[in-house]
């Protein structure tokens, strides 16, 4: 699998993970949901995000 379409497996995953949490578990869970969301916002405008870096060094290539 490739870098970017394990980036948008991970981040759809964890979005679904804690919109589940917050439905089942406890409605502050959103904010991890908003956290998610923030993460993918800044790193369009800076083009650095922390789970790219996380990836690269599990063996996911460009």
């Amino acid at each position: 699998m490739k870098l970017h379409a394990a980036l948008r497996l991970v981040a759809g995953v964890m979005l679904l993970l804690s919109l589940a949490l917050t439905y089942w578990v406890h409605p502050n869970w959103i904010f991890f949901s908003a956290f998610i969301g923030l993460n993918l916002l800044q790193s369009a405008f800076t083009r650095w995000c922390p789970m790219i870096t996380i990836l690269k060094k599990l063996g996911f290539e460009e």
